[in-house]
């Protein structure tokens, strides 16, 4: 056991154990007190090793850009949050300048946790869990070209925009998170926030057993292909779950939404420039293509507004058309004005199978 820059560092040859051959199994333990840095805890690690952060309040944000890392909180007890006051910009007197630029830029976009990769160089196999992340302008944990990110037990809450989200990216799993009372999506899954093009394929994303409520939207998958949203609980956002495509190719979809339980998104969320008011959304499709939406209990979505109902189809905003998407086997009851809608006219090949709910529009979809 050896201390660095003040921070504790338990090798597993201290402890006695066998040290793992390989680097993504974890070789070192870096323990962060409350007053150290976890920036620089996660700046002396190597990949492999994990950064235990230990109950506390911790002011800054963090930036992570090795493969193969774990930033390991005591669960809720450990918050991160944002410096009381934004860091001193580098300059040419700062050790380091540019370093310094890049471990701040996290903190300037105004994120909490981020794991930032290249097109040409992805950060790997990187794992997030038991913490809190809240209070950030922007996000509490923010990806962009990752591939296998891991957030588990992670609660994001009271974040100006997304609580987790995760852009350009491929095979993420986000599980028994919670999320509150974020700007926009508890949880947000994206080709790129920057840029058009056509949807990613995510590689197979999991968004699975998560705890979203109070957010503008549950969880957007926007422009993106391949991923499973399953055994969620979405409830008091304006929208439970929104699958957002456009005109470009390939479409988003290709997706399974499934064993969710979305019940009472009746919060009222204003038009945006790109949205329509929202309120009382179930689960809404607007340019999407082979998604399967099954097994979800959707109850008592209530609103006025044109996305408002428990399962909507709904032309894009910039056209695109809903094409060969399945509902079935969903109970849907008590929503307004309508449990099934099917609001794309000009759609194809979408069908209602076997859903139990009371109101469809048009009629005659409901099986009881």
């Amino acid at each position: 056991m050896k201390c660095l820059a003040g921070i504790t560092v338990t090798t597993a040859t201290a402890l006695g154990l066998a040290a793992a051959p390989t680097a993504a199994s974890g070789q070192r333990d870096l323990v962060v007190h409350p007053g150290e840095s976890i920036q620089s805890a996660v700046d002396a690690a190597q990949p492999g090793d994990t950064v235990m952060v230990l109950a506390g309040t911790y002011r800054e944000s963090v930036l992570i850009t090795k493969p193969g890392l774990t930033l390991r909180g005591a669960g809720e007890r450990t918050v991160i949050t944002p410096a009381a006051a934004q860091a001193p910009k580098a300059t040419k007197a700062t050790k380091g300048a540019e370093e310094a630029k890049a471990a701040h830029a996290c903190a300037t976009g105004g994120n909490g946790v981020c794991v930032i990769g290249t097109k040409g160089n992805t950060v790997d196999d990187v794992r997030i869990r038991s913490l809190t992340v809240s209070g950030f302008d922007k996000s509490g944990i923010w990806a962009s070209w990752t591939d296998g990110l891991s957030v588990r037990r992670v609660t994001a809450g009271e974040n100006g925009t997304w609580g987790i989200a995760q852009e350009r990216s491929t095979r993420g799993d986000f599980r028994n998170n919670t999320a509150t009372g974020n700007g926009d999506a508890g949880i947000f899954v994206a080709n790129s926030v920057s840029e058009e093009g056509g949807a990613t394929d995510t590689g197979g994303t999991l968004v699975v057993d998560n705890s979203v409520s109070g957010n503008r939207i549950g969880v957007t998958a926007r422009r993106v292909r391949n991923l499973v949203i399953d055994g969620n609980t979405l409830t008091g956002n304006c929208s439970g779950v929104f699958v957002v495509g456009d005109e470009s190719k390939p479409a988003a979809g290709a997706m399974t939404i499934s064993g969710n339980r979305i019940v009472e998104n009746n919060k009222f969320c204003p038009a945006t420039p790109r949205l329509t008011a929202i309120q009382g959304s179930g689960i809404v499709l607007t340019g999407s293509e082979a998604t399967v939406v099954r097994s979800n209990v959707i109850r008592d979505n209530v609103g006025s507004t044109p996305l408002s109902g428990g399962i909507l189809l709904f032309k894009s905003f910039v056209g695109a058309l809903n094409t060969d998407n399945t509902i079935s086997r969903n109970l849907v009851q008590g929503n307004k004005p309508a449990d099934l809608a099917d609001r794309d006219t000009s759609g194809t090949g979408n069908t209602f199978v076997s859903n139990t709910c009371g109101t469809s529009v048009p009629a005659g979809m409901c099986a009881g």
